[in-house]
This record gives structure tokens, sequence and C-alpha cells, in this order.
């Protein structure tokens, strides 16, 4: 029992060590706006999707690409001896969920208040290895 256990516990290692994450949290942004942009990129290989962020006009690319950045440097401290290119990363998840909201009082006419609400969102990057080239 004690052996499987710590085979399993090895394989899980190696998956993890193929696997590299950052977090964006509390970003000033709409979840709706950052998920436009996200489902652009999700799937896609780690160089076609910083062209996309690059030359992307909406403020949330600009917030992904250096998430993304921040993630394969990730990655590279975990893999120090293995190559970039020759491992092939992907974007294998992005996911966008709300973060807490400001909320603030605008005074309108008639001694009204109306509510401004100051949405904000949490980011989540998972990078992987597409292996599919082995021989």
């Amino acid at each position: 029992m004690g052996a499987r256990k710590k085979e399993k516990a090895e394989q899980l290692k190696a998956q993890k060590r193929n696997i590299a994450f950052a977090k964006l949290n509390n970003c000033p942004t709409s979840a709706r706006k950052m998920r436009l942009v996200a489902d652009l990129v999700r799937g896609k290989g780690i160089e076609e999707a910083l062209q996309i962020l690059k030359f992307n006009a909406k403020e949330a690319s600009g917030r992904l690409e250096k998430l993304l950045l921040s993630a394969i440097a990730n990655w590279q401290a975990k893999n120090e001896d293995a190559d970039l290119e020759a491992a092939n990363l992907f974007i294998k998840e992005i996911r966008v969920d709300e973060a807490g909201m400001l909320k603030r009082i605008r005074p309108r006419a008639q001694g009204r208040a109306s509510q401004i609400r100051k949405r904000s969102n949490h980011v989540t990057l998972v990078l992987g290895e597409n292996n599919s080239v082995e021989s």
C-alpha cells in the first residue's frame, strides 16, 4: 500500500511539473469585458496568444498579456533545464471570476440617489505542455 501511494505521488509531481499557472486578483475591470478577451486566447499556443493580446485594442488584453508572461516565467522557474520552444506550451485553462464590487452613490434629480457598481474580477491562467509529438 505504501509503495502505491509513493508511486501515485510521483506521478502527480510529474504532472504538476508540466503545468504552470498565474493569478490576477482584484483586477478593476468587469468580468464580462475580461471574458471577451480571454475567449480569444483560450486553447491557443503561447506564441499565437501573445500576438493576439499584443495587437488587440482592448484594455483587458494588456493585463492578460502581462499575466501570460508571468505564467511563462513561472513555468521556466519550475523547469530550468527544459527548452521553452521544445515544450510546446499552450493555454490549458483561463478562468475569469467576479470579484468584490465597490458600491458608490451618485446624486440624481429630485433628491434621489442611484448606485454605481465598480466591478472587478479574478483571472486564473493555466499553461500546459502539448506533448503530442512523441516518438
